[in-house]
């Protein structure tokens, strides 16, 4: 007959539950510099200006074909790449 398995997982967590909550924590408080401990509060700042209008976008007619030139820049530097990675490993 097979025991059934919740209620072992249930005891199992609550043991381990129990466990981590007997251990020592590490006192935190000494490892804060006393710079920090004597800075200031840091200024608070709306939330709109954090969320709110980021930069608009700078697509402009031009774009498209300065994107294409670069890709096609990008290209001929991963071919000569190759062909130096090529060219070593075979000698």
């Amino acid at each position: 007959m097979r025991a059934p398995v919740i209620p072992i997982l249930f005891l199992s967590l609550t043991g381990l539950t129990c466990l981590a909550g007997c251990t020592d924590f590490p006192d935190l408080d000494e490892r804060i510099e006393p710079a920090a401990r004597t800075a200031p509060y840091p200024a608070l700042i709306p939330l709109d200006a954090v969320l709110g209008g980021g930069t608009e976008p700078q697509i402009t007619d031009t774009t498209g074909t300065d994107l294409e030139a670069r890709a096609s820049a990008l290209r001929a530097r991963a071919a000569r790449l190759r062909a130096q990675v090529a060219a070593e490993a075979e000698s």
